[in-house]
């Protein structure tokens, strides 16, 4: 069975989505996931910031097994194209039969968004006194949007929406579709919920614009040379990591800063009684993005397509 993104589109909800990446996340700090470290292979198309990589992402979780191939191409925004793309192979793991063979561009932006989704409900009520209203967002494409969606699903005070991006009409065009303000981005980072976005190999945020008590979600710039935080930022920061071994490997903000992951968010969303958020220090939730997060939307948009074929 192929599954073409418009068919994932079709079944592939934040509302499912959201309930099962949280799931997920408990059982791979729980120990109930393999997942080796992803391998990247340099596409050597260019010499410059046109050359691409090619990833293969593998995991066995639950009663399925699967990987994901995934490539990004920075200057393919420059041709019209999206800059990440991917194909998602899910098998049956008592048997060994393939189940589906699904595009994965869709799916990697939406998980993405869902797994801030799930950091946000799971750090935010341990983190501040009342509940934020405002969000700032650094970046202006595919992510910026898919979070501002997401995050309405588990965030009903989000009131103030400020985008910042390095293209200013593509900031005001996301702007007035989401009801949002595009301003500069010392603004943005002022707000009580930040989030990263961005392709920028340095930083982008700086630790003197955030408040005393930011949450800020970094989910762009992944690569052990790249980050999108400062020094001040990371330092000045409790660091939650989506996976601890892959933020360590693969985290440029975390790597070159210097700064310590001091929790898995499996591990505050299994027991949040013995989390050590604090409320009076700035948190950052770094992701790079895992393989079990994909063969989890994977198995959901399969299950679905499945239950209403046998219908038929």
């Amino acid at each position: 069975m192929y599954v073409s993104e418009q068919e994932v589109r079709a079944v592939l909800t934040y509302e499912t989505l959201i309930s099962a990446i949280l799931q997920a996340l408990i059982d791979y700090s729980a120990g109930r996931v393999q997942q080796p470290p992803r391998m990247i292979l340099r596409a050597g198309n260019a010499d410059d910031h046109r050359n691409g990589w090619f990833g293969v992402m593998p995991v066995v979780s639950g009663d399925v097994m699967g990987v994901k191939t995934v490539t990004f191409y920075p200057a393919n925004d420059e041709l019209g194209l999206h800059t990440h793309m991917a194909i998602i192979a899910l098998i049956r793991r008592a048997t060994g039969e393939p189940l589906a063979v699904m595009d994965g561009r869709l799916i990697t932006e939406m998980r993405t968004a869902a797994v801030s989704a799930v950091a946000f409900s799971g750090i935010a009520p341990l983190h501040f006194d009342t509940a934020p209203t405002s969000f700032g967002i650094l970046g202006s494409g595919v992510q910026a949007r898919a979070h501002i969606e997401a995050l309405k699903h588990v965030w009903p005070e989000m009131r103030d929406i400020r985008v910042s991006s390095r293209n200013a009409s593509n900031a005001a065009r996301l702007a007035e579709e989401t009801n949002a303000r595009a301003v500069a981005a010392e603004e943005a980072g002022a707000a009580d919920v930040v989030l990263t976005a961005t392709t920028s190999p340095v930083p982008v945020l700086k630790g003197s614009w955030l408040k005393p008590n930011a949450l800020v979600i970094a989910v762009g710039a992944s690569g052990a040379s790249l980050r999108e935080l400062d020094d001040d930022a990371m330092l000045s920061s409790y660091v939650v990591a989506e996976g601890r071994a892959c933020v360590e490997r693969e985290s440029g903000d975390v790597l070159l800063s210097g700064a310590k992951v001091q929790a898995e968010i499996g591990e505050i969303l299994a027991d949040p009684s013995i989390a050590r958020i604090p409320r009076d220090q700035r948190v950052v939730f770094k992701s790079v993005g895992m393989a079990i997060e994909d063969i989890t939307a994977a198995r959901l948009v399969w299950m679905s397509i499945a239950s209403r074929t046998a219908e038929q």
